[in-house]
Order: C-alpha cells, then sequence, then structure tokens
C-alpha cells in the first residue's frame, strides 16, 4: 500500500465518521443549546434538565437516522472491501 493510498483510505474513514455522527451530535447540541437558552431566561439550573432532554433526543435522532447511518456505514465496508485488492497489492 502506499502513502498516496493510505490517505486517501484515512481521509475516506474520517469523512464516513463525520457524516455519520453528525446528525446525532448536531440534534443534540441544538437541543443543549435551546435548553441553555432556556435556563438562562427562567435562571433555573437543574442538571437533569440539560441532561434527560438531550438522552431522548439522542434516541430520537438514532431512530430516525439509524437506517440512514446503518446504510452509509455498509457502504463504506463494501467499497472498504472491494478496494482491499488494491490496497495490498
Amino acid at each position: 500500500m502506499s502513502v498516496d493510498q493510505a490517505i486517501s483510505l484515512i481521509q475516506d474513514m474520517l469523512y464516513t465518521s463525520l457524516l455519520v455522527g453528525a446528525p446525532v451530535i448536531l440534534i443534540a447540541f441544538i437541543v443543549g443549546l435551546l435548553i441553555s437558552i432556556f435556563q438562562a431566561a427562567t435562571q433555573i439550573h437543574e442538571m437533569t434538565l440539560t441532561f434527560i432532554p438531550k438522552i431522548f433526543a439522542t434516541i430520537v435522532a438514532l431512530i430516525i437516522f439509524g437506517s440512514w447511518i446503518f446504510r452509509k456505514l455498509i457502504d463504506f465496508t463494501q467499497i472498504l472491501l472491494k478496494n482491499l485488492v488494491v490496497y495490498i497489492s
């Protein structure tokens, strides 16, 4: 495997991981931001107020985007296995 092939493989891996993780992380970030704004406006600083909604939002995001995430990971794995012969030789 040449250096260019290794860099390409790592680049594809990082792009796929960013693409797969982005929906769940963004939804958790948005929910956390909205709750922080609510806490700042009402001056309620309860830890469970931030923790529980983020967990529920993350679970909902995984339910909504789970099949898409799984499909992206399967596609990446198939491409990786198809190119495995090229990378080895």
